[in-house]
């Protein structure tokens, strides 16, 4: 026994057989229709005191064709106002006015005796159009009305004529035209309906599917820009981002997409075609010079934002498009760059996990044996039993044993930084609130120290946070090292504010800065300038910066020792506030 049809499918597989046309359409042909009613009544009028000539006097109309018409006139204009005025209940107004139709066409008739042509074509037209804007069934009842009253009245002109039925057949034969004009409206009609039905499903389709790419484009971390003749006819929200044009708002630039024709949205366009052409003017006119059917692709540098020292660096690729206009998407290489340095931090977690046990084994030998040789001069030192020559000699083997002890202390220094760096290979991020998270980071590391913490606004960003400890820990406190050597007051300062669609997180401390000379060097692993580092804080803390999409910078312009991270904002506040603590 095959299982039951599902309701949709039932309804998909047989569709209605009484359809109609929706509201919108059936009100435009309804006004059409009692259009064509008053023009035809008013002519009708007209027609009728015309005086006609016979054979020996003029025709003049009857006192029943004069009150038919006139009062189908009045109606026919009050049918058409009321098109106008009132929105509801059009179907009932549809029927009325045909039934209205056939009543006054049979009137007419009448008074003529006869079937006439002229009123013949006028009853099909009736027929035509209730089959058209009314239910079938409605339709079949005005058609059989019209049948009726035709056959009727003209079976009663025969009886008064003696029994002449001469034209009673014409009567039938004409009522029989209305049936198969009835028929044939109806069909059309359905096929008509069945059409609008599916060019509605089709357009809703579209719809959907256009606001479906543009939910996606407008999603996409990669910019997107069409160019039109010179003109920019799309742009989506990650080409403002990529771009820094910070004087169009998120909000606003989310609204580009909405693809209409208005005055705000070409306003928009103007807006950003404007500042495209005012920020980054070379980049915009290398897309404009790229010939039509012709592609490109180049990298950009982004020009640093005033004040901020922001930039990177873009991949841009121009795309001809069929209309002859140009498809041009922006990529941002520092992704590249955060999978290229996974890559090496895999590459080197792997490197160090090989060799740790290695180079720890023999230098936890070297280290205990040193320690061992330091006591065994301290004994023999405190036993005063020789001679100041020995006592001598023995204190520089010791002085040598202390060397050889703090130099294996640092060896075990760097491998340690190094292992940070191989046991996180994949940057776990967590989405943190950094007015929240930032004060309970220093009170558990750096209480008792003065830091002085300033947020000017309320970012939130994507990051791993035991990453992100470690790249303030070193920061941190080389700021408090190299501030103490500088005065006897050391402290750090910490600015979180935003930049456009960037967190940026200010590390200052008053220190000498930075040599000129050493600025290029300044990342690289195992450069130090101070005797008791190992050379791979910054360079761990950089590592981590691109594992997570986020970049260190030095800031030689700022007036303190300033180490800028800059970091992506996944969420902007417009609420600004202002946090200041101080932990001593």
């Amino acid at each position: 026994m095959k299982p039951a049809s599902s309701p949709r499918s039932v309804v998909t597989r047989y569709p209605h057989h009484d359809a109609t046309l929706p509201l919108s359409q059936l009100r435009k042909l309804g006004l059409i229709y009692s259009s064509y009613r008053f023009v035809v009544s008013l002519f009708s009028m007209l027609m009728l005191y015309i005086p006609t000539r016979t054979d020996s006097s003029i025709s003049l109309p009857s006192f029943l064709q004069q009150t038919t018409l006139s009062f189908y006139m009045l109606l026919s204009l009050i049918l058409l106002g009321l098109f106008y005025v009132v929105r509801k209940h059009i179907r009932r107004q549809l029927a009325f006015g045909l039934a209205l139709d056939v009543i006054i066409l049979s009137l007419l008739l009448y008074t003529t005796g006869s079937p006439d042509l002229q009123l013949t074509m006028l009853y099909m037209v009736v027929v035509a159009a209730s089959f058209m804007l009314l239910h079938s069934s409605q339709a079949l009842v005005i058609t059989l009305l019209a049948i009726i009253l035709v056959i009727y009245q003209q079976f009663f002109y025969a009886i008064a004529n003696s029994m002449s039925l001469a034209n009673l057949g014409d009567a039938l034969l004409m009522s029989a035209s209305f049936l198969a004009v009835g028929g044939l409206s109806w069909s059309i009609s359905q096929r008509l309906v069945q059409l609008e039905k599916v060019a509605a499903d089709h357009a809703k389709e579209v719809e959907r599917l256009n606001v479906i790419n543009q939910e996606v484009i407008t999603q996409m971390v990669d910019g997107v820009i069409v160019i039109d003749k010179q003109h920019i006819v799309l742009a989506n929200l990650a080409a403002h981002q990529l771009l820094s044009l910070s004087l169009v708002t998120p909000t606003t630039a989310q609204n580009i997409f909405n693809n209409t024709k208005d005055a705000q949205h070409k306003a928009l366009l103007s807006n950003f075609e404007h500042q495209l052409n005012k920020q980054h003017p070379q980049l915009f006119s290398a897309c404009l010079s790229v010939a039509s059917g012709q592609s490109r692709a180049f990298t950009y540098d982004v020009p640093a934002v005033a004040n901020t020292s922001i930039f990177g660096k873009l991949r841009v690729q121009i795309i001809p498009l069929k209309d002859d206009s140009k498809l041009i998407i922006l990529e941002d290489l520092r992704r590249e760059q955060a999978s290229a340095q996974q890559l090496k931090l895999a590459s080197l977690g792997q490197l160090t996990a090989s060799i740790a046990h290695e180079i720890r084994n023999p230098l936890a030998a070297i280290s205990q044996a040193s320690q061992l040789l330091m006591e065994d001069v301290a004994e023999q030192t405190n036993n005063n039993t020789s001679t100041n020559e020995v006592h001598a000699a023995m204190t520089g083997n010791h002085e040598l044993y202390e060397m050889i002890f703090s130099q294996t202390k640092r060896v075990n220094r760097i491998i340690e930084d190094i292992l940070k760096l191989s046991r996180q290979q994949t940057a776990t991020q967590q989405v943190l609130k950094l007015a929240e998270w930032m004060p309970s980071f220093l009170e558990n590391h750096f209480q008792g120290h003065d830091i002085f913490l300033r947020v000017k606004t309320n970012p939130i960003i994507s990051f791993d946070t035991h990453q992100l400890e470690q790249i303030l820990i070193n920061l941190i406190n080389n700021g408090l090292r190299y501030s103490s050597y500088a005065h006897p007051h050391a402290y750090v300062e910490i600015d979180i504010y935003c930049a456009d669609n960037d967190v940026i997180i200010d590390i200052l401390d008053d220190g000498n800065g930075v040599n000129a000379e050493n600025l290029q060097l300044l990342f690289d692993p195992f450069f130090t300038t101070d005797k008791a580092g190992t050379g791979l804080g910054l360079y761990l803390s950089q590592a981590f910066c691109e594992a997570n999409q986020a970049r260190l910078l030095y800031i030689p312009e700022h007036e303190k020792t300033c180490f800028r991270l800059i970091v992506p904002s996944i969420k902007s506040d417009n609420k600004f506030q202002t946090i200041e603590e101080s932990l001593s």
